[in-house]
């Protein structure tokens, strides 16, 4: 069942101003977390917005479970919103910044405290009730926002980057627990951010956005390895754009003066190569193309090698099972997997 549909959505905020949302068509499933991902300003936050009925679009329709909810307001959706702020009320202790929502909708207090508590069992803050915001750590405050969000059954439960307040170590287990809270409950969401591994790691569909419009959509591996073009492939995770030739007669691709023993499905001509740093491999010096090594870093299960060669500086990924090359010595690079042939006009 279709449970959020954008039908022509056009939104800007003044008369002669360029269009934030331009004429997006979308449709996401019940039970399915989509993620909307861009740079800042692509208008991600608000087609979010949006949804919630914070802003009116100009033109089209937003459906949600099949009724046209474009004129509604924030109260008449079904739908919560949790901020990047959090915005929990600092007045209050935990139980009441979860119970606000319940009472303003005039839930009963004895069955609206009933359901506070059973989602603050769910999100882990049973022993915490009485607790003010400013006595909580930055990954409880972000349960309270969403046991608050949750609380309400909202059909629909949108997160503007919900993560980006917390530290690293933080922000992946809070990725895990909202993915695995969303696949529990069978929640359907839609989650904002602009960094792809939070969106690789949550989601069952990804959005690209840029300059309004859904340049692509798919899976995170579709993205990631099938890009549609340069922008998608720089965005869904780090990538060189490399301009080179195919070759008639199978006989390579033309890198600068190298050629690359590979026969593309391609036809002859110019394309951009779109090159992630574990397609790079080591070779010999004399082999492949020619780099010289200007840094290394231990990164734990790998090195990041620095190379500088004919077509620029290259990083590569390799395994830190054996020491890596002396900085300053000449080596040779070869390409496997992870190269993504794009048209030129990529």
């Amino acid at each position: 069942m279709t449970q959020l549909e954008f039908i022509d959505v056009y939104k800007r905020y003044t008369a002669a101003g360029p269009w934030v949302v331009d004429g997006v068509n979308i449709q996401i499933q019940q039970g399915e977390l989509v993620t909307l991902l861009g740079p800042s300003g692509c208008g991600k936050t608000t087609m979010l917005r949006m949804m919630a009925g914070l802003e009116q679009s100009n033109q089209g329709r937003i459906l949600m479970g099949g009724q046209d909810v474009t004129y509604r307001g924030p109260a008449e959706r079904p739908v919560s919103m949790m901020f990047q702020s959090y915005a929990l009320f600092p007045h209050l202790d935990v139980m009441d910044n979860v119970m606000y929502g319940l009472r303003m909708q005039r839930v009963p207090e004895s069955q609206a405290r009933e359901r506070a508590r059973a989602v603050l069992k769910q999100v882990g803050l049973t022993q915490l009730e009485d607790r003010w915001p400013s006595e909580l750590s930055g990954g409880q405050q972000q349960r309270v926002a969403l046991a608050r969000a949750l609380v309400i059954e909202p059909s629909i439960l949108l997160f503007d980057e919900p993560l980006s307040n917390l530290d690293a170590r933080l922000r992946r287990d809070m990725r895990q627990e909202i993915r695995h809270l969303q696949q529990r409950l069978g929640l359907t969401v839609v989650y904002v951010t602009h960094d792809q591994s939070e969106a690789m790691a949550v989601s069952d569909r990804i959005m690209v956005m840029n300059q309004g419009r859904i340049v692509q959509h798919g899976t995170p591996q579709d993205l990631y390895e099938h890009p549609a073009d340069a922008f998608v492939a720089g965005f869904m995770g780090e990538a060189m754009l490399i301009q080179a030739d195919i070759l008639p007669g199978s006989q390579g691709v033309r890198l600068g003066s190298w050629i690359w023993p590979h026969q593309p499905a391609q036809a002859a001509g110019p394309v951009t190569l779109a090159i992630r740093p574990e397609a790079w491999q080591l070779a010999p010096s004399g082999n492949g193309l020619a780099a010289t090594v200007l840094s290394s870093a231990f990164m734990g299960s790998t090195f990041e090698l620095s190379l500088q060669t004919e077509l620029g500086h290259i990083w590569l990924q390799c395994p830190a099972q054996s020491p890596p090359p002396l900085t300053g010595s000449k080596v040779g690079l070869t390409l496997g997997r992870g190269v993504v042939i794009l048209p030129p006009s990529s």
